[in-house]
């Protein structure tokens, strides 16, 4: 069978479309009801076929996930780099091979569209670098494929205002990789905050690295078996560089996330964990800031700010990760590590020193969740599992714990905070209209120049 036909077997979105037929023309009196038996991967076997795009380190840990679930299947990888597309085929191949699945082999291209054009391939997982984001998203969305993305969503505001446009006019299931909202530290601690336990809300500072900057770096000869022109893609377009696509399978994240033209510095990289949970604490993931503030010293890392209508600031500061503080109390949390103050008392505390002879994180933040959680008015979406929740949503057709609202949004705190800090002047934002404000901003730092035939 070729890899690039369809399945023997109908797929699912084929057999509900029969499905609907068949049971409209039998009678439109009322509407159609189907078992959620039909919808994911239950008792009638059925898995979510699943492409892959962008092989890379992430991409390698998230394809081990993927294949670990009894709800999804693989068919297809794909990259501009021969040795991680072949290795992603061969781990593929490899799994259902030792799991004595049997299934025809992995499907392994250099552009990702040939996997859009699978019929039978339902969702997709991208994990290319930023620039791609946007464009390899909304592609998979408008021809009905489910999406688990990685974060940031989108390289900047506007492409994350179109990735929530087009899952909604497409009705599908979109994920961010935001997964230290999977994480139960950061559920409780957000928990904690929004049911007044450190009192009034009055501050955030997030712990991150640097803005992003231009890209300088020089050439370096080329190797066969990297399309490089397509890793650019709708990039400008600059000689190789190692630096920004090692060549095969490096064990390292690349250093392209430091450059303005594919990524946006640390403040796009953990900023997009980090800011993410300030906004979850604030209840802020349907909104967002309303200015965004660059340090008070020119040229400075460190300092730039997101104003709230509640009065709240949200600070890029070196420190313990995102630091809620309230009028009674103090939150600080980050992975593997929670503390919690209420005026001078430590209710719980786990920050991986000494005292880790004597508890742990888990047993920290299961200490404050039974004294000051136990009837909280306000209980956050629960997910233990970051891709088991992107499955279960494919399955189920909810919106997941970082669906696009979530993360389109938290990208939009990262590229505001990074134009604070390139342009140097404060920026007030309308986060309705999702537009600059009060005369403040250019409209060309929404978006970026598009290196045909690529666009957004």
């Amino acid at each position: 069978m070729s890899a690039t036909s369809n399945s023997s077997l109908p797929s699912r979105r084929k057999f509900l479309k029969a499905a609907g037929t068949a049971a409209l023309g039998a009678s439109t009196a009322g509407p159609l009801l189907l078992p959620r038996s039909l919808l994911g991967a239950d008792a009638s076997g059925h898995r979510v076929n699943m492409g892959f795009v962008g092989m890379g380190i992430q991409s390698r840990h998230l394809l081990r996930a993927f294949l670990g679930s009894p709800t999804a299947r693989v068919l297809a990888v794909c990259d501009v780099d021969t040795k991680r597309r072949d290795n992603a085929k061969e781990t593929v191949d490899k799994h259902y091979a030792a799991a004595k699945q049997s299934a025809e082999p992995c499907a392994a291209y250099g552009d990702f569209r040939e996997i859009i054009q699978r019929q039978d391939i339902e969702a997709v997982c991208i994990a290319t670098p930023d620039h791609w984001h946007a464009i390899v998203t909304l592609a998979a969305l408008r021809a009905g494929k489910d999406v688990y993305c990685e974060k940031p969503l989108t390289h900047n505001i506007h492409e994350a205002i179109e990735v929530m446009r087009a899952v909604d006019a497409n009705k599908r299931v979109l994920q961010t990789g935001s997964m230290q909202r999977s994480m139960k530290e950061f559920r409780v601690a957000c928990e904690l905050v929004r049911n007044g336990a450190i009192g009034k809300l009055e501050r955030v500072e997030c712990s991150f690295g640097d803005a992003a900057i231009p890209c300088d770096l020089g050439e370096e000869p080329m190797e066969p078996g990297l399309d490089w022109n397509f890793w650019l893609g709708p990039a400008p377009a600059r000689p190789y560089n190692s630096i920004l696509s090692p060549r095969g399978l490096h064990n390292h994240f690349p250093d392209w996330r430091k450059y303005i033209e594919f990524g946006g510095g640390q403040v796009c990289d953990w900023g997009a964990h980090h800011l993410d949970i300030a906004q979850w604490g604030l209840g802020a993931d349907d909104s967002g800031p309303v200015e965004a503030r660059p340090p008070q010293k020119m040229g400075a890392k460190r300092g730039a700010k997101l104003m709230y209508a509640n009065g709240v600031v949200v600070e890029h500061k070196e420190g313990f990760g995102v630091d809620f503080f309230g009028s009674e109390g103090e939150v600080q949390v980050n992975r593997g590590k929670f503390v919690f103050k209420r005026g001078k008392d430590q209710i719980a505390g786990f920050t991986g020193g000494k005292e880790k002879e004597e508890t742990n994180c888990g047993r920290e933040v299961q200490k404050a969740e039974a004294a000051f959680l136990k009837d909280a008015k306000v209980k956050l979406y629960a997910s233990d599992n970051h891709i088991t929740d992107f499955l279960n949503c494919v399955a189920s057709r909810k919106k997941p714990i970082t669906n696009e609202v979530v993360g389109g949004r938290s990208a939009i705190c990262c590229h505001l905070m990074n134009l604070a800090y390139i342009h140097g002047q404060p920026i007030k934002w309308d986060p309705k209209k999702n537009d600059f404000a009060g005369g403040s901003g250019n409209p060309a730092w929404l978006t970026r120049e598009y290196r045909a035939p690529w666009s957004v």
